[in-house]
């Protein structure tokens, strides 16, 4: 299972859509960055002209001449009102935002693996079992055959026992679906083709639940889960962007230098008697704009509310899924031993009626109620079984997990969180 989902890390689309999303947040942090840094740039140009001579009497056809320019300019925005600040911290958030989506994906992919691999383990193991149950059936068939031709039984009983063999059969090749459906999936969610992936085959019985869940606090919990995070950063993107809206109001400044030569000749380019520059500092201010700059920062006030509310209900919803996770477990383990003694019964039930009816004590509709009520009791176990199994994974990934997290990708606060997922549904911690 381990080299499953490292497997599905390293090839999932899913994953690496938000690796590159992460990557393009990057990018337009770094770009807004450059706006604390003089911007420098430099100049080249040549050219030839005709000028006309009829405005100073001239009949000789004009003045050509040539002109080089070269010139390096250098602007830079002073940071006075604090908005480059609020722009780039605003890029910002919207990295940690990326960064937490990506784990997020990461925490998904990874729950769903293991779901899909104890499902698969589920279904083999009913396969198993229906497979034993038809191989009991054929038996009892057998000897149900036996006893008609002996004339203890009438010829109902081979046919009902026919007919629940047909049964059994039937239920087959539906689970032998189910498990290819199972399998292709598992394959998606590795990045691999249903046709050319290699799944392995996971039991029921090689999978053991946790020692110990590692069940958190409220506050590890808000710390932990990558839709939380997410969330908080959302918010912070949406402070900063009111900050913007309302560094809108106070004047902007602009300074501005250029040094260059220009020249009719390019030997006199270098020339001291060719040098130009110039020197600018310009401000605005916004004086009336028919309230666009009020309506931006009531949309920015309104939009960093949605984003509050949208993360009050990422915590409510965060606090139920563990609530109601911890309280399946609870329901599983109670089911799962139900089911287990309901098992236990129902063997020792076919048992006596198996050696009554060889014996002749019994009639053929005892033996088909007990071996009916073995079948349904171990279909069930295995059911509970792999219920609690995706119980169990469901209230890790509720957790916000940390067995798939990376450290260098890890916004805080998450770094100190982590672990392996793994070795926590394997039991082997």
């Amino acid at each position: 299972m381990d080299t499953l989902i490292a497997t599905g890390l390293k090839n999932s689309p899913t994953v690496a859509q938000a690796q590159a999303q992460l990557e393009e947040a990057r990018a337009v942090a770094r770009e807004n960055a450059s706006i604390f840094y003089p911007q420098v740039s430099g100049s080249l140009a040549a050219q030839r002209q005709k000028a006309s001579s009829a405005a100073f009497g001239g009949r000789n056809g004009g003045f050509r001449y040539s002109l080089i320019t070269g010139s390096l300019n250098v602007s830079y925005y002073p940071d006075i009102f604090g908005v480059n600040r609020l722009v780039y911290r605003n890029s910002e958030a919207l990295v940690h935002y990326q960064q937490w989506e990506l784990q997020a994906a990461r925490l998904a992919l990874t729950g769903n693996i293991v779901t899909a691999a104890v499902n698969v383990a589920a279904t083999q193991a009913q396969i198993a079992a229906t497979k034993a149950i038809i191989a009991q059936e054929q038996k009892l068939l057998q000897l149900t055959e036996n006893q008609y031709r002996a004339g203890a039984i009438t010829y109902l009983s081979v046919v009902n026992q026919r007919s629940q063999l047909s049964s059994e059969m039937a239920t087959l090749p539906p689970l032998e679906q189910q498990l290819a459906v199972y399998r292709h999936q598992l394959a998606v969610l590795v990045g691999q083709f249903p046709a050319e992936a290699k799944v392995p085959d996971f039991q029921l019985s090689d999978l053991h639940l946790p020692e110990k869940i590692p069940v958190s606090l409220s506050s590890q919990l808000l710390k932990q889960r990558p839709d939380i995070q997410a969330a908080i950063a959302q918010m912070q993107a949406a402070n900063a962007t009111i900050g913007e809206a309302r560094a809108q109001f106070y004047p902007t400044v602009k300074l501005t230098a250029a040094l260059g030569d220009t020249a009719s000749n390019p030997n006199l380019f270098f020339n001291p008697i060719s040098s130009i520059w110039s020197l600018v500092g310009s401000l605005s201010q916004p004086i009336f704009e028919g309230g666009k700059l009020r309506a931006q920062e009531a949309q920015a006030k309104a939009a960093y509310e949605v984003v509050y509310q949208q993360y009050r209900s990422t915590v409510l919803g965060a606090f139920e899924q563990v609530a109601n996770a911890l309280r399946a477990l609870e329901h599983d383990a109670e089911t799962l031993k139900a089911q287990e003694a309901a098992l236990d019964s129902a063997r020792s039930a076919l048992s006596l009626a198996e050696s009554s009816y060889r014996a002749g004590a019994t009639d053929y509709l005892s033996l088909l109620t007990a071996e009916v009520q073995y079948d349904n009791a171990k279909i069930a176990v295995i059911r509970a079984q792999s219920q609690r199994y995706q119980d169990t994974a469901a209230l890790l990934v509720a957790l916000g997990g940390g067995w798939w997290t990376q450290k260098n990708d890890m916004p805080e606060p998450y770094a100190a969180h982590s672990g392996d997922m793994a070795q926590n549904v394997a039991g082997k911690s």
